[in-house]
């Protein structure tokens, strides 16, 4: 079976088929062609009466899908702005603690035996400083800051180094580091460095899934973070010892950035995330505002998190 081209009315037609009240068919052919109809669509299953039959719940309208599809626009820009602020900050420490243990050129930072001496991960520094080499390579010429340090100086400090790095390499970068200088870092978030080692891969693939503008509020991560004091005093309940809310789920990261943000930058987060709820629930007619927070893993009391 292939999918073949839709036009916007025949778009329509099949939204309308599955039981989508569309009042405004000009109104929606236009969000259609702008927001891409696949993309828009991906939202409906919270809508759906019967999964096997894809029916909405009878009265929903295109005004509430597209409420829905912009609330996670909105949730997703307000994640993004303060995941760069956590990627900056995990850069900026990175490169403070190995600059002034292993100097500021890159024949100092980047000699192999800066990093751990576990021969299992030999293979995964050899790949990693290649990686990296070849990154400040590509990169190097395209940043102002690494260009003046070229042109002026002959090398580019690792302070200027992770500004063009990856958010994911920095994250491999933590991985083979001596356990002292994994300690250091970890230190400085007051976290424990298993803690780190979980939360940088966590943190990478929703900020590219931000970047990208894919589904946020539904996203589960590849694996769970362990179990912190925030779930235990926001009392989340538990089914077969594992707590339901907060673990690999939108909250897991609302909890690492809880830990990682220093605490103005959180509360401004919470609050504006707060007013996105009110919004959606203001538009929301067919399900509840409490079904969508279900899918984001939120506890009914997630806004006192601010104040653990």
């Amino acid at each position: 079976m292939t999918k073949t081209f839709k036009t916007l009315d025949e778009q329509v037609n099949i939204l309308q088929s599955k039981g989508l009240y569309i009042p405004d068919v000009s109104y929606a052919k236009e969000i259609l062609l702008r927001e891409n109809y696949f993309f828009l669509s991906g939202y409906r299953l919270l809508f759906m009466e019967d999964l096997v039959t894809k029916k909405f719940i009878k009265g929903t309208t295109f005004d509430e899908l597209y409420s829905l599809f912009h609330f996670d626009r909105h949730i997703r820009n307000i994640i993004f702005k303060n995941l760069l602020i956590v990627e900056n900050n995990i850069k900026s420490i990175m490169a403070y603690n190995l600059s002034k243990q292993y100097g500021y050129r890159e024949k100092e930072y980047l000699a192999a035996k800066n990093f751990t001496s576990d021969k299992r991960k030999k293979r995964q520094v050899e790949d990693l400083l290649r990686k990296m080499k070849r990154q400040i390579r590509i990169n190097g010429g395209q940043h102002e800051a690494t260009v003046h340090y070229i042109q002026n100086y002959g090398y580019i400090p690792l302070w200027i180094v992770v500004k063009i790095l990856s958010f994911g390499i920095v994250g491999e970068l933590y991985q083979i580091l001596k356990s002292d200088d994994q300690k250091a870092i970890a230190h400085d978030f007051k976290i424990s460095v298993e803690d780190l080692l979980i939360y940088l891969p966590i943190l990478a693939n929703f900020r590219n899934l931000c970047a990208h503008e894919d589904i946020l509020y539904n996203h589960r991560a590849q694996r769970d973070i362990n179990d912190t004091k925030y779930h235990q005093l926001l009392q989340i309940p538990k089914l077969e010892d594992d707590y339901i809310y907060g673990k690999n789920d939108l909250f897991a990261l609302v909890i690492i950035l809880k830990q990682m943000l220093r605490g103005n930058d959180f509360f401004l987060m919470i609050n504006e995330i707060k007013y996105e709820v009110k919004v959606l629930n203001d538009c929301l007619k067919t399900i509840s505002v409490q079904k969508v927070l279900d899918k984001m893993g939120f506890p009914l009391n997630y806004e006192r998190i601010v104040n653990l």
